[in-house]
């Protein structure tokens, strides 16, 4: 069977696991979600001999999965032909325990006779230098160890041994719990206690979504969004990964294979962003401790776009050969050669998170005046890089320009600072920062304006269209019916839209021309719309990207124009943020239904 990204994941902000439509896990990194795969079938052809962990049901005929509603909780029943079936629950340990969020790295998993008289087989094969060998184990009276690249895994069952060992057939009796997790002793008895982490891991997240403020249309879409968002956080240091995969293609053979296991700092301002509309202040509150990390690091000086969760700014790009790769495509990349760019944008980006803590006093940690000193250094640095070449938002490798978007990012960098010195009276101060916001305007407005298109370029002297110049009217910087928006919105609305799909830009890049769409551009493409009058055909895209949802209601990065399959890293958060934004912006008011 070959691989897809039809896929579901679990997790606890500290792991995650991807699980196919067989209730197989396929793919999770350990320690950390940047780390050696423990299972890595995802990555290894159409047929790995190691790398996963899946349940086989004698004479299995048919297969469903849902999560439990409102959790990242996944059920997964198989049926044999002769109606004997079983129950999968898979999850993350995540719940209230000595006055602290447990979290520990570990997976659960409860499996469950349901009708007849079900024989299974349970083949559990960790994987080992970034699946080049099936791990070593050993085992105890009710344990086995899986000695992996960077962590040991102990499996601790009431199921015996020797069935998981030997890959036996057997026959599944009574309900039987697993805890595959740290290489320690398990406290308590197996069963009670797996099944009381499951009760406590579903009531955390349901009173976890019960507080989002949601719009009233397209919830179910919105609340599996915010949750796979809160996957994606490593609560641990506040960081937020782009997705949880690495080297899915972007299109068939496009050698466009990326790690995304890191923190973009772009990527996480737009899901702060995301959530914090539905007042999900918890995963803000923790990246911004992030940033003021990563800002005091800076000194004023240069800011990686990217960096490891752990805030390490050296994630250096390698190619792996121990594994084929997603459907065989190579090349698998470890790291990510974007910590070497310049990319203008993240000042802005940087600041645009961090001025909220001036104003939001729901934070434990609100902004102070010593923070809103040690910004102004990132201003500065905004200030003198606005006019500079970068490689973009799109990351290319050999083109560089002033890419407009980059610019108009540093601009509201010194336009949000101008409106925080305000507020916290700093007269002077607010004086400086908007003479700086006005210079970089003027310079935005004469360099990239083309007046006899009426449009927007995106870069300075060059004439190129690419979707960010769709964010001017987002960042502020531009009303949406300002005829220089509008002028823009049409030309990109004439030359990036195929079908009902937006691609980023359709020139040729580093690696030729791009043939997927990118599935953030077309939810950008929506709010244009609508913010243009056009909400029907706003309404009417939005419902094709959902369609376009995986069963687990997410989606990647890329979109195919020939068949709707999804390409690029899984799940990607860019595309969630999208469903959030466009549902929140399109949604009917409450008060029709009041």
């Amino acid at each position: 069977m070959k691989p897809d990204l039809d896929l579901a994941p679990i997790g606890n902000c500290s792991i995650s696991a991807l699980i196919d439509r067989r209730g197989r896990y396929v793919w999770a990194c350990a320690p950390r979600v940047d780390g050696d795969p423990v299972f890595s079938a995802l990555m290894d052809g159409m047929e790995p001999e190691h790398g996963f962990w899946d349940i086989e049901l004698e004479g299995q005929k048919h297969v469903s999965q849902a999560y439990v509603r409102n959790t990242p909780v996944l059920r997964t029943v198989l049926t044999a032909e002769d109606g004997s079936s079983v129950e999968v629950v898979d999850f993350a340990p995540r719940h209230p325990k000595h006055s602290r969020t447990y979290r520990p790295l570990a997976f659960g998993r409860v499996v469950r006779p349901l009708h007849g008289a079900p024989r299974i087989r349970m083949r559990l094969r960790p994987a080992a230098d970034w699946g080049a060998r099936r791990a070593e184990r050993t085992h105890g009276s009710n344990h086995i160890r899986y000695l992996c690249t960077d962590v040991t895994l102990r499996l601790t069952t009431d199921c015996p041994v020797s069935h998981v060992l030997n890959e036996r057939m057997f026959r599944l009796e009574r309900p039987l719990a697993f805890f595959l997790g740290p290489d320690e002793g398990y406290d308590q008895d197996v069963g009670p206690g797996v099944s009381a982490a499951l009760e406590r891991t579903v009531a955390y997240w349901q009173d976890w979504v019960r507080k989002l403020y949601l719009p009233l249309d397209w919830q179910e879409a919105v609340i599996r969004a915010a949750i796979t968002l809160k996957l994606c956080a490593y609560e641990e240091t506040g960081a937020i990964v782009a997705a949880m995969t690495t080297s899915v293609p972007e299109f068939p053979e496009s050698g466009r294979n990326w790690d995304y296991r890191y923190c973009w700092i772009r990527d996480a301002y737009y899901v702060v962003r995301a959530l914090n509309r539905l007042g999900a202040v918890d995963i803000l509150e923790n990246y911004l401790g992030y940033l003021r990390n990563l800002v005091d690091d800076s000194a004023g000086g240069h800011v990686q776009p990217v960096y490891g969760v752990g805030l390490e700014p050296g994630i250096g790009e390698r190619i792996v050969e121990t594994v084929e790769g997603y459907r065989g495509m190579k090349p698998v990349r470890v790291g990510n050669q974007a910590h070497e760019h310049l990319q203008h944008d993240v000042y802005g980006q940087i600041v645009l998170c961090l001025v909220q803590a001036f104003y939001d006093h729901r934070l434990l940690r609100p902004g102070t005046v010593e923070d809103f000193h040690a910004l102004e250094k990132v201003g500065e640095r905004a200030y003198a890089m606005h006019d500079q070449t970068d490689a973009g938002l799109w990351e290319f490798r050999t083109i560089a320009r002033v890419h407009t978007y980059s610019s108009v990012m540093c601009w509201a960098a010194c336009d949000r600072l101008a409106k925080a010195a305000d507020h916290l009276g700093l007269a002077s101060r607010a004086d400086v920062w908007r003479e700086r916001a006005r210079v970089i305007r003027e310079r935005i407005e004469s360099e990239a304006y083309l007046p006899e298109e009426g449009r927007f370029a995106a870069s300075y002297g060059n004439r190129e269209l690419d979707a960010s110049l769709l964010q001017l009217t987002d960042l502020g910087f531009l009303d949406p019916l300002d005829p220089r928006q509008v002028g823009t919105f049409e030309a990109i609305e004439r030359d990036l839209k195929k079908g009902p799909y937006l691609f980023r830009y359709v020139e040729p890049d580093d690696f030729g021309e791009p043939e997927t769409a990118f599935n953030f551009c077309t939810f950008w493409f929506v709010e244009a719309l609508h913010l243009n009058g056009r909400t029907e055909e706003a309404r009417a895209i939005f419902e094709e990207m959902l369609s376009r949802r995986t069963h687990a209601g997410l989606l990647s990065e890329d979109i195919s124009l020939a068949d709707g399959e999804l390409w690029g890293n899984y799940p990607q958060t860019y595309s969630l943020v999208g469903i959030i934004n466009c549902a929140v912006l399109l949604s009917r008011s409450w008060k029709e239904v009041r």
